[in-house]
């Protein structure tokens, strides 16, 4: 056993089929009296619906959210917040709106009340990442750490299969790293190794019948556990690579986390055997860590190469650059002699070969 040190998070979750009629009791709670909602364009219907179960509490809708949180798009949300005299925002979808509320929150310290209709996990997290320029740059902050998390399995069960799927992969990115980060413990550890068993065991049985209640209660249990690893530890190469591609190359925030994961487990296994270990365990197949995600994603439709989802073979080049220009903690340590391992790798995501084959 290892040295560690816990610090929980203070957030409060609410989970469970039909937690939504909770929300006014919950914005109580956070003594809030005009609530913002945020959506992305795809789910204004959902916003709205929102806003008009909260009547005159409902300051407005801001349906704008987009991935990788533009700072353009950061300060607009914040104008309109303070314009319409917000005090508090609810956050409704997946990361990119939890990320627009984190935004708005890092400035004004505006309280955020998320409920997740994916299984991204950054409503678990004091992580907040804002775009400008074409570099994404990430950091943590407690204010960013939404107060109150509303889990209702009922608002996913439309999300389509193959999006369930990606968001699902991203979730297991989470856990995977949480199990070899510098800050690990045996708390995350469990929950690392359960979510992932969790969610590898719903996605099948969400691309089989997407409908399927139980299915989707699993994931969602699973993204919590797999989004309150990532909030508590730190992560490494593979979040790195996917903030690369996606902040500098605009390619799309789930799939990218569904085909790099593999490969960054090929990267990091010899240098972490347990975490490696656990991930197969969880995955249940019998095999290598990295083959088992790679196939968990390929037999349930998931893209698996970077080719397929907007990367450009010219830019590789200079995403390896990127990935190797500013140091940080890796378990098999990343410095400049690997980018040509780094390059290596991007071209195996980029073909979308099999690790190990």
């Amino acid at each position: 056993m290892h040295n560690f040190v816990y610090n929980g998070q203070p957030s409060r979750v609410v989970f469970g089929a039909g937690s939504l009629q909770h929300l006014e009791r919950e914005i109580d709670l956070l003594g809030a009296r005009r609530a913002l909602v945020l959506s992305t364009p795809e789910q204004a219907q959902q916003a709205q619906r929102v806003a008009d179960r909260l009547g005159a509490r409902a300051a407005g809708i801001y349906p704008h959210a987009v991935m990788h949180v533009p700072l353009e798009t950061a300060r607009d949300a914040r104008a309109v917040a303070q314009r319409l005299g917000a005090d508090c925002a609810i956050a409704i979808g997946g990361g990119s709106t939890t990320g627009l509320g984190k935004a708005i929150a890092l400035e004004s310290g505006l309280p955020i009340l998320a409920i997740p209709t994916t299984y991204a996990g950054s409503e678990m997290t004091p992580i907040y990442g804002i775009t400008e320029a074409g570099l994404k740059k990430t950091g943590r902050d407690p204010r960013v750490l939404p107060r109150t998390v509303i889990y209702d399995p009922e608002l996913t069960m439309s999300l389509p299969v193959a999006m369930s799927v990606t968001s699902g992969m991203n979730a297991i990115a989470h856990a995977a790293e949480g199990l070899y980060a510098q800050d690990s413990n045996p708390v995350m550890a469990l929950m690392a190794e359960e979510g992932i068993r969790a969610m590898a065991s719903a996605l099948p049985r969400i691309r089989q019948r997407s409908d399927d209640p139980a299915g989707r209660a699993d994931a969602l249990y699973a993204a919590w556990l797999c989004g309150a690893v990532l909030g508590n530890v730190g992560m490494a190469l593979h979040h790195k690579l996917c903030h690369t591609l996606g902040g500098s190359f605009n390619l799309p925030h789930a799939e990218v986390h569904t085909v790099v994961l593999p490969h960054a487990m090929a990267f990091n296994a010899l240098a972490a055997p347990q975490a490696m270990q656990a991930i197969a365990r969880a995955l249940g197949t019998g095999g290598s860590a990295a083959a088992g995600l790679y196939d968990l994603a390929r037999d349930n439709g998931a893209p698996v190469a970077l080719k397929d989802i907007g990367m450009q073979a010219g830019d590789l080049d200079r995403a390896a650059d990127l990935a190797v220009s500013n140091p940080y903690w890796n378990p098999r340590p990343l410095v400049l002699q690997e980018r040509a391992t780094i390059r290596e790798l991007l071209q195996q995501a980029y073909e979308g070969l099999r690790p190990g084959d």
